[in-house]
């Protein structure tokens, strides 16, 4: 039995929502686009293009998409060296792989982005495998980032754990049919990630860490 944790990365073990919508906002503000900073916060999660498509809807002007993702890109990077992991993320990891888990990353993120996401969380001896936005034909909520991340640890539905902290995470973990796990460290209500799946809601990684013996981990692990 190959149980298989997969996890979101920005929100859910690094602290970088925050710094998207900013970088969002002033990428649409920079193309004469006025978006609120709550309707930005709520797509984050979703692919470059499909987060632009969600805001700015269908009969948008198509040739500013490459201009508004560049600059949301070039504005993010300066962040870079400032990126924190959440607390408790890297020891979840570490503890998760000591129990038997192969623990894989499903994340939007560019190749470029994760580099900088891995150095903010420096575990790379515990991660298996990467699902980045660049393996898949279509980013959360469709399944498959979280398909690919589980078939790559040679995992099945019943031995997989999705952990995420947007709508669209769990919406990604319910059409994948693997366990939901939702974290309010990406600043979305409990509400809506249980709306939107979320079997088990937690405050951080700190919180799931401490929890982990009560949680859907350990009954996956009693049953293999």
């Amino acid at each position: 039995m190959t149980r298989t944790a997969v996890f979101d990365v920005d929100g859910t073990l690094v602290d970088t929502n925050y710094l998207h919508v900013a970088a969002w906002w002033e990428a649409f503000r920079q193309t004469g686009h006025t978006v609120p900073m709550t309707a930005v916060h709520q797509a984050i999660g979703l692919g470059s293009d499909d987060l632009i498509e969600h805001l700015l809807g269908t009969d948008r002007d198509r040739e500013q998409d490459a201009r508004i993702s560049g600059a949301h890109t070039t504005l993010y990077a300066t962040a870079f060296e400032r990126l924190s992991a959440l607390t408790g993320a890297a020891d979840l990891l570490r503890t998760l792989a000591e129990r038997g888990w192969t623990v894989v990353l499903a994340t939007s993120a560019s190749d470029h982005e994760l580099g900088a996401l891995r150095r903010a969380l420096d575990v790379d001896d515990v991660i298996a495998d990467i699902a980045g936005a660049d393996d898949v034909e279509e980013g959360k909520p469709a399944p498959e980032p979280i398909r690919q991340a589980m078939e790559s640890a040679g995992g099945t539905p019943d031995e997989t754990v999705y952990v995420g902290d947007s709508v669209w995470d769990m919406k990604a973990a319910t059409r994948a049919s693997v366990a939901a796990v939702a974290l309010l460290s990406g600043g979305i209500s409990r509400a809506d990630l249980e709306e939107a799946g979320a079997g088990e809601v937690y405050t951080g990684p700190a919180d799931l860490l401490a929890h982990l013996d009560d949680s859907v981990f350990a009954r996956i692990g009693a049953a293999g």
